[in-house]
């Protein structure tokens, strides 16, 4: 197995992945654990916001595993996880409400949400090629710095794609809490229970970023030799 000592630049990074999925996973029990007071479950979550907003063409689906809540705009359609789709609970409310949130992005043509889409098969290739062209470069000599650069290049992708989806994800959940206090769907103190869930949520994605520009360091260290 190749190893070159520039991994251990990653190491903080994987900690930081590591506490933020502990703290997402922990949050969000805390939350599923607490039934909002209107018991609405989250699929009614997302039907009501999606009719006061006057989106007709998206439907709500059941998907297998835990936090597998995701938007598909090509699909026009909200999946959500078989433990917020028939749940009553506070994360279950707040899960819902932040895939409506991408629903409302796309129904606006929030550009960063286009760039992302745009950025996937690019950032797709970069993670997985960009590292190995790298490391190709090393066994090459001198010869394998232009490897290397390419390399290097090509994983820049990866760090744009992480880039952008910090504002999408923070600005889903953004209009989340706006809309679930709006048409009164959580009451009261419900809506911080909602408001730390999509926090813990969005610490994922930071971790996720900060692991990414790691990475990119640790390319940059292992071009050097």
């Amino acid at each position: 197995m190749f190893f070159h000592a520039s991994y251990l630049i990653l190491l903080p990074g994987m900690a930081l992945m590591m506490w933020a999925q502990f703290h997402i996973r922990n949050t969000y029990q805390k939350y599923a654990a607490i039934s909002s007071s209107l018991g609405m479950t989250g699929a009614q979550v997302a039907d009501t916001i999606l009719q006061r907003m006057g989106v007709q063409d998206v439907r709500v689906e059941p998907i297998e595993g835990e936090l597998t809540d995701h938007y598909d705009p090509s699909a026009k359609a909200v999946r959500l996880s078989s433990g917020v789709y028939g749940s009553t609970s506070l994360a279950a409310a707040a899960i819902a409400a932040h895939e409506c949130g991408h629903v409302l992005q796309d129904v606006q043509g929030y550009t960063p949400m286009n760039l992302r889409a745009a950025l996937v098969p690019a950032a797709n290739l970069g993670s997985n090629i960009g590292p190995l062209l790298v490391v190709a470069g090393l066994f090459l000599g001198s010869g394998g710095i232009i490897l290397s650069n390419i390399g290097i290049v090509v994983f820049l992708a990866v760090i744009l794609f992480h880039l952008v989806t910090l504002p999408v994800e923070f600005d889903a959940s953004r209009r989340a809490l706006r809309l679930i206090n709006d048409f009164g769907i959580l009451q009261g103190e419900e809506n911080r229970g909602a408001r730390q869930v999509l926090s813990a949520a969005a610490l994922t994605y930071v971790a996720t970023t900060f692991y990414a520009v790691l990475q990119l360091l640790q390319l940059l260290l292992m071009r050097r030799n």
